[in-house]
């Protein structure tokens, strides 16, 4: 690889971990007003509005217009509930365990995928599955409270939630790996965006707040709508392109590591050396059941006979 490509992808790779951290602090800024339906309806609202005339000006509609059941389908589960459901999440946990949980993605995606398309499982990856797995349950058990907080919802079903919204990703990739074909990744973006709008659009405006957001929420919801999701969505895919996917898919490892600085600075959140332990297990795990490590054993010695040269 030439030292400018390593360059670009590394950049990208840098940008696109900071942007992602920052989500779950606007996420929240934008909850914490308008409610996490309404959030999460504007955020893809937003995010459609800025991919589609980019879609546009690429070419793309004709590629779109004839995939675009599956699409607007993948866009549900894809944007539309884990959106949802981070929304709700940030409110009642800290941005920073709402990170680590989002990081158990590749975690989840291989057992989805081993389920569903019958992907095989090596050795270090079913290792991996069990010490990931095992991250989060020692996660989840130090920080899931049952007692209802100060925002009145106990912890456990802010991570049950937050968990839940990881297993729809790994759903989402395995969907578009078995049902779409190879598409362009703006026409997926775009449309799954697209689909999420319509989708939230009815319960959202049901669920809207009673009063006039403030200046900070709408800021809040313009840079996760633009910024977090659009640009963010275009970043990505230039990083699969340029790095490829192996390397793109580390980047959830990085992004804990910006929302956790995000967290203790701008909003004084306190980070546990438990919470930064059971991270660590997680990422270790993941990493080897997604393939991205593996684990090398011995090969076995055959038994030295006599005569033997």
């Amino acid at each position: 690889m030439h030292r400018p490509h390593a360059r670009r992808w590394l950049t990208d790779f840098l940008i696109l971990a900071a942007i992602w951290g920052s989500s779950f602090l606007f996420m929240r800024d934008a909850a914490l007003e308008l409610g996490a339906l309404p959030t999460a309806a504007l955020r893809v609202a937003i995010a459609a509005t800025f991919l589609l005339p980019i879609l546009l000006a690429r070419g793309h509609w004709a590629e779109f217009r004839a995939h675009w059941k599956p699409v607007l389908f993948v866009g549900l589960i894809n944007s539309g509930i884990p959106f949802v459901l981070w929304a709700f999440a940030v409110v009642h946990i800290t941005t920073g365990l709402s990170a680590i949980l989002n990081a158990t993605v590749p975690l989840f995606g291989a057992v989805v995928a081993w389920l569903w398309l019958g992907d095989r499982l090596t050795l270090s990856r079913t290792v991996g599955l069990a010490i990931g797995f095992g991250g989060v349950l020692l996660l989840a058990g130090g920080q899931a409270s049952f007692k209802p907080n100060d925002s009145g919802i106990a912890p456990a079903w802010a991570i049950a939630a937050g968990l839940a919204a990881t297993i729809c990703y790994a759903l989402s990739a395995s969907f578009n790996k078995k049902f779409i074909p190879s598409l362009s990744p703006l026409v997926i973006a775009t449309g799954s965006t697209i689909g999420a709008t319509l989708a939230l659009a009815l319960p959202a405006l049901w669920f809207r707040p009673d009063h006039v957001p403030s200046a900070s929420a709408w800021g809040s919801l313009l840079v996760v709508g633009v910024l977090c999701t659009g640009v963010a969505y275009i970043l990505y895919f230039r990083l699969i392109e340029t790095a490829g996917p192996a390397r793109a898919l580390t980047v959830t490892f990085l992004v804990p590591v910006f929302a956790i600085a995000y967290g203790v600075i701008f909003l004084s959140e306190v980070v546990t050396t438990w919470m930064l332990l059971c991270g660590a297990v997680i990422f270790f795990g993941t990493a080897l059941s997604s393939g991205l490590l593996m684990l090398r054993w011995p090969s076995p010695v055959s038994p030295r006979r006599e005569g033997d040269d």
